[in-house]
């Protein structure tokens, strides 16, 4: 006899899978179980590690032992039962013994949310509209700016600080009459301006010269008196401004390997048209989402929308102590609360749940595999954006079990191009989108990301022969 199962669909997303293992399967548990057992029980006139297992058995609480056994065997038995099912369940089961008596079948249910069926759009009609890359001189000057103002020196004037000026400030707070020790720190270089410390500082500290003195209040974002109005007093010791080089040949050659400025330019130019065709392929990756969600209705399974709901607010509160009021007042100091904060988290849940639902039903259908490159490739990024060695983090993830999620969510990523190579992209111009640079082309017929790589490189080296033949 082999373990049976049935499914019975509760919802498009769930289904509780009734089991029934024959005892006759759980004999060799049994046995093993035994076999441990005896190398540590002691029995009068038997050596320690010796104590027959047929003695063994007559001797031991059976229904403990059962207890042990199946506690041990569920989580095969239940895998075996998905298996046999032919479900694809997202999120943890639950899981209740509905009999479990010695010498007789164990019979269990387990309720487990599944991937819902979702009816897909036709990918190769799909369009896709974006904003245009428009490079303005707006763009470049402000790079240029940007990069004179690292080779910038810094001298000291006596005036009142001015936006944009450089300062080494004093700073002290209290709450309520008491001294906030987190807040009172001495010799602060600070940019006015940049707006990198407590909000009204900067307002605070224009008009002041070396040496002078301001109080004002402003909301704590951080600390024990988050959300919490203190007195705060800025005192600036001094004031210095950043002399700028003149944008000339000379600063060209000093700041780049470029010998004229309009070589400078010209790769600043090019500089900021990479950043902005990297922001669009952001937008059309968005966009590309967007547009299918709202074509397709995905059914949420309620349980892993609920997991990641919880999980989202126990990384929110985590870092307060999971103190309810504090991160109230944390909200607030934000000019949001925590009725908005929940309701956010609620949208923001369901979303990532429908995206990734609908996702990986695009992958099934089209049957996307991921090759050993898209791994190493992902897995170098990661290394690279947490400052470790690739081997480091791979360490990391398979003994966190995390490396399936890494799977996932390439898998995703060759999805998603997959669905751009597919569709029409244009910008609110009309003017149609090459997507190659940043989605590539994927070959899904092949049966790996590597065979489609290999394949593009044979067909890159017949172009460059049949060129060279002309």
């Amino acid at each position: 006899m082999t373990l049976k199962s049935t499914v019975e669909k509760l919802s498009p997303t769930r289904v509780r899978i009734n089991v029934e293992v024959p005892f006759t399967e759980m004999e060799a548990d049994f046995d093993q179980a035994l076999k441990q057992m005896a190398k540590q029980v002691r029995l009068p006139g038997f050596r320690p590690g010796k104590v027959p297992v047929k003695l063994l058995e007559q001797r031991i609480d059976k229904q403990a032992m059962l207890d042990q056994v199946v506690s041990d065997a569920l989580p095969a038995r239940y895998s075996e039962a998905v298996t046999s099912s032919d479900v694809r369940p997202i999120g943890q089961p639950e899981i209740e013994i509905t009999k479990k008596e010695y010498g007789e079948d164990l019979q269990f249910t387990a309720e487990v949310d599944i991937r819902p069926d979702i009816d897909l759009p036709d990918l190769e009609g799909l369009t896709i509209t974006v904003d245009p890359i428009e490079v303005t001189d707006e763009d470049v000057d402000a790079e240029l700016q940007s990069l004179r103002a690292r080779f910038g020196t810094l001298t000291g004037v006596e005036r009142a600080a001015e936006s944009g000026d450089f300062v080494s400030i004093d700073l002290s707070a209290t709450v309520d009459g008491e001294d906030v020790p987190e807040a009172k720190t001495e010799g602060l270089s600070h940019e006015i301006g940049s707006g990198q410390l407590i909000e009204g500082l900067d307002d605070a500290i224009i008009g002041l010269t070396a040496g002078e003195t301001r109080v004002f209040t402003t909301t704590l974002a951080a600390g024990d008196h988050a959300g919490k109005e203190a007195q705060v007093t800025v005192t600036v010791n001094s004031v210095k401004e950043r002399e700028l080089p003149e944008p000339d040949d000379e600063f060209a050659q000093l700041a780049s390997e470029f010998d004229t400025i309009e070589e400078l330019k010209n790769s600043l130019t090019e500089q900021v048209s990479r950043v902005k065709r990297v922001q669009q392929a952001e937008q059309i990756r968005d966009k590309a989402l967007e547009t299918l969600l709202e074509q397709v209705d995905v059914p949420l399974p309620e349980k892993v929308v609920q997991a990641q709901i919880d999980d989202t607010l126990h990384n929110a509160i985590h870092g307060l102590d999971h103190d309810e009021a504090r991160f109230a007042e944390t909200l607030e100091a934000q000019g949001s609360s925590r009725e908005k904060f929940d309701e956010e988290n609620k949208t923001n849940a369901e979303k990532a749940i429908k995206t990734q639902l609908l996702v990986d039903a695009i992958a099934d259908k089209l049957d996307v595999q991921v090759g050993q490159n898209d791994l190493t490739e992902r897995l170098v990024l990661m290394s690279q954006q947490y400052g470790l060695e690739p081997q480091q983090l791979l360490q990391y993830l398979q003994e966190n079990n995390q490396l399936p999620a890494m799977f996932a969510d390439v898998r995703r990523g060759l999805t998603v191009a997959a669905v751009v190579d597919s569709a029409t992209v244009k910008d609110t111009n009309g003017n149609v989108i090459d997507t190659s640079e940043f989605f590539g082309r994927p070959d899904q017929a092949a049966d790996s990301a590597e065979e489609a790589s290999d394949d593009a490189q044979a067909e890159s080296e017949a172009d460059a022969e049949s060129a060279d033949a002309k």
